[in-house]
């Protein structure tokens, strides 16, 4: 996929904010070409400095941006020259979704082997050791705990961890 295109699909720009946050967003849809300091662009982004490093950092922990140091020879002062490696987007975004996967799969897992009970006035879960000590009463409105059917959560998950199978095509069976 072209870098330009990366940037296009919806997906790729959700994973970038979710990486960067808003402050960060200008740096990460902007990369340029070549080699570019952070003053540089902060300066051509109209940011902030800190803004700007705290955004190429992030992409730097997640492989889609690397430096290279310079030193000043007179001052001692050292010069980092930022390039972005979004080449890297695919397959970062493809790790996302096996953590998500087995995220999931976990989850569903401890859903399918707990009893939960709910205090309907105060929306609070407690799994069934947790009512029991309550005496089946909420701790915060004394309301009386009411044992919950999570099988529509169950089923939800089951739903996207078929969708996330097809994607990554895994083979659940297997």
């Amino acid at each position: 996929m072209a870098f330009e295109d990366l940037l296009e699909d919806p997906v790729i720009q959700k994973y970038l904010h979710e990486l960067v946050g808003p402050k960060g967003m200008p740096v990460a849809a902007a990369p340029p070409d070549g080699e570019v300091t952070d003053e540089e662009l902060a300066e051509e982004l109209d940011l902030e400095l800190n803004d700007v490093r705290r955004a190429l950092f992030i992409l730097y922990e997640n492989d889609l941006a690397s430096y290279r140091r310079l030193r000043d020879e007179d001052s001692g002062w050292l010069t980092y020259l930022w390039t972005f490696e979004y080449d890297n987007i695919p397959e970062n975004l493809e790790e996302e979704m096996y953590r998500l996967y087995d995220a999931l799969e976990e989850r569903q897992e401890y859903e399918r082997n707990h009893e939960f009970y709910l205090c309907e006035i105060c929306s609070i879960r407690f799994e069934f050791g947790e009512a029991m000590e309550f005496g089946f009463e909420c701790p915060e409105c004394g309301s009386p705990l009411e044992s919950m059917d999570n099988d529509r959560l169950v089923n939800s998950m089951d739903d996207r961890l078929d969708a996330l199978e097809d994607e990554l095509n895994i083979d659940a069976d297997a």
